[in-house]
């Protein structure tokens, strides 16, 4: 079978490829390249440059890759520029679902897999986050992916189509230094960026009702979501079935002071931080249960924070030479 990864270029999206295409899982990949490089795809691997709102475009790949199943890691993915701009993330990751679940369906693809977030939850008040948490997002891309949810199921129910929804937590690191993340939204790199530029990095608020004050998260180490997606994939080939909502996270929490720290420790560069006013649409603390992937998937993390931190540096060194 064939599986198209759209945002295949992407940091997410290419380690995905990367590990589909190695497992001997037939891989083409669509991006329009707004934030993916092409040269992150593995050789011989097939780009389509393009985007999942042009449906002419989705039906000729589609038809002419003969596609089966749908890894769909495209979106937009920052919360502020989302709470800043709700229109246009909901245009990108709710239109931009409808059209390609659409194309889909008339191409009689029978699997779908969708990259989905911990930012479903909102908000959740309780030590761990399962499947059943209520979904409460606070903040437009939340509420983008939470919508997204419920078009996957609802087609995939009416449709006959084999689905998962891989609600991820905070992803780092990186499989190899060329592959790591380009951008500074997230937090591993956003200190980085401050540090090497021989400034302290920022802590969006320190009066959280948390340990230390600050937002406690479950980060994720990248190519533990890349196989998270090929386990899914797998399933969802041999049981046409398959109606999934997973969580993808480690279940231990870690602050953002705590992360720093790390970073500090890795890189050897005094990583004192200073405290900046709170970002809107941030959540106090979301940490993942991950009992459920692990029982029907038969996936756990293998990765730590440090092993996270360690191989992100290598990419941002490999991008940012001193």
């Amino acid at each position: 079978m064939t599986w198209m990864i759209t945002g295949g270029a992407g940091f997410i999206g290419s380690h995905v490829v990367r590990a589909m295409a190695g497992a001997g899982e037939g891989v083409v990949v669509v991006d329009d390249l707004s934030s993916g490089r092409a040269d992150r795809l593995p050789a011989g691997v097939p780009l389509e440059t393009g985007t999942v709102l042009d449906r002419d475009f989705l039906d000729r790949v589609l038809r002419e890759h003969a596609v089966t199943g749908i890894v769909h890691v495209a979106a937009k993915k920052q919360v502020a520029e989302s709470v800043a701009r709700p229109l246009f993330y909901y245009r990108q990751n709710v239109e931009g679902l409808r059209v390609l679940l659409d194309a889909a369906v008339a191409a009689g693809v029978g699997r779908f897999l969708f990259s989905s977030s911990a930012a479903v939850y909102g908000t959740p008040d309780v030590d761990l986050v399962t499947e059943e948490t209520p979904c409460r997002p606070i903040n437009p891309y939340g509420e983008t992916k939470l919508a997204g949810e419920w078009m996957v199921g609802a087609v995939g129910r009416t449709h006959g189509m084999a689905t998962a929804a891989l609600r991820y937590f905070n992803v780092a690191g990186a499989a190899a230094p060329e592959l790591a993340d380009d951008g500074a939204h997230n937090l591993v790199p956003m200190v980085f960026e401050r540090l090497t530029a021989g400034r302290a990095p920022l802590v969006f608020g320190d009066d959280y009702a948390t340990p230390d004050g600050t937002c406690v998260r479950d980060y994720i180490h990248i190519e533990d979501i890349a196989s998270a997606h090929l386990a899914a994939a797998r399933r969802l080939a041999a049981d046409p079935g398959a109606s999934l909502v997973l969580n993808v996270g480690r279940g231990e929490g870690v602050s953002v002071t705590e992360m720093i720290d790390v970073i500090g420790e890795v890189t050897g560069l005094p990583a004192t931080p200073e405290v900046a006013p709170r970002r809107p649409g941030d959540p106090a603390r979301v940490v993942a249960s991950s009992d459920l992937v692990r029982a029907e998937l038969g996936w756990t993390a293998r990765y730590g924070v440090r092993e996270m931190v360690a191989s992100a540096w290598a990419g941002w060194r490999l991008r940012h030479p001193a």
